[in-house]
């Protein structure tokens, strides 16, 4: 079933406490293929798509620039070698355009932005957050504030929220990629075996995703294609909770919440390369992030069965020594003066 079809066919619909009828129809189909029903208080938002855009009263010139980042959204490797090193699209980890519920959709960050980050621990406002994916998911480093591939992102960001309130009071409805609970003990062996079941056949069994006549499929989960030791979806809970929702592909909620943990856990201890604020060592990187982000990763952990010390390494992928150049920018230090 095509989860995009039931879940966005009606365009810009926002409910703060309670589910219209008509909102729920468009929700129904999630709960019968097992994910949880909106609560009451929950905020349910359904995004309006590309063809709602045709028929919508804006400028023609900010159409146009709405359709560049839809674009850019869906095809970053169009970006390759300027401000992305891998072989990752946005929508690789947002699927469905970024629309898609329980698969981190993208509009929440248009109405909750500006706030604290605790990751790099100041306010960031939407641009800032988008240009962390870059230097993190896409191992590269982002366009520039105010630039014009920048501005395009933000806009088509913005064009999903139509109708959603700002700063919203109430959770909202299918918000990021929810884990399942965590089980008491996880098993590398049983997510290797896993993976090569149910993950290989899109992701090859090396990790290293899928291309066919040099075109990009399907992205690499691990190794120099894949995202760097800082981004999001290398903590285990964060891997688990993607996986559990969305994968295998067609096939959401198909995995048990053992399984969904057992190939996160997999996933999440295999290399990739260095995270850009490593400046010394691992253990330097650790004191300063392993207390936050880190506690959640397997970085610098040393693995079981052949002792290898994850991410220490000075490799960094297809990106070389380039510096990010958002990571560590300092903000409002001078604020408390």
């Amino acid at each position: 079933m095509n989860i995009q079809k039931t879940t966005l066919a009606v365009a810009s619909a926002t409910l703060a406490a309670g589910i219209s009828m008509a909102a729920w129809a468009e929700y129904e189909t999630l709960v019968e293929m097992g994910y949880p029903a909106p609560q009451e208080g929950e905020l349910v938002h359904v995004p309006p798509t590309m063809a709602d855009l045709e028929e919508a009263d804006l400028h023609p010139e900010l159409k146009q620039v709405i359709r560049r980042g839809y674009d850019l959204f869906t095809n970053t490797q169009q970006l390759r070698g300027e401000n992305v090193f891998n072989d990752m699209n946005c929508s690789s980890c947002h699927l469905g355009e970024g629309r898609q519920p329980f698969s981190a959709p993208i509009w929440p960050a248009a109405v909750t932005l500006p706030n604290f980050r605790g990751k790099n621990q100041h306010v960031n406002n939407l641009e800032e957050r988008i240009a962390g994916c870059f230097a993190y998911s896409m191992n590269g480093t982002p366009p520039a504030y105010g630039s014009d591939d920048m501005l395009a992102l933000s806009a088509y960001h913005r064009w999903l929220a139509t109708g959603a309130p700002v700063y919203p009071d109430q959770p909202i409805y299918g918000r990021g990629f929810p884990a399942p609970e965590r089980p008491e003990t996880l098993s590398y062996e049983n997510g290797e075996a896993l993976f090569v079941e149910n993950c290989a056949i899109c992701h090859s069994e090396d990790g290293s995703g899928l291309y066919e006549d040099g075109e990009y499929v399907f992205p690499a989960t691990w190794g120099d294609g894949s995202n760097n030791w800082g981004a999001g979806i290398v903590r285990t809970h964060t891997a688990a909770g993607f996986i559990k929702n969305n994968m295998p592909l067609g096939q959401p909620l198909s995995l048990s919440d053992q399984q969904a943990w057992d190939i996160a856990y997999y996933m999440t201890r295999q290399e990739r390369p260095q995270d850009p604020r490593f400046t010394e060592s691992v253990d330097q990187v650790l004191e300063q992030f392993g207390p936050t982000f880190h506690k959640h990763s397997s970085y610098g952990d040393v693995r079981e069965h052949d002792g290898h010390r994850l991410a220490d390494h000075a490799n960094w992928g297809e990106k070389g020594d380039i510096v990010p150049w958002n990571v560590g920018q300092g903000r409002f230090e001078n604020l408390e003066d």
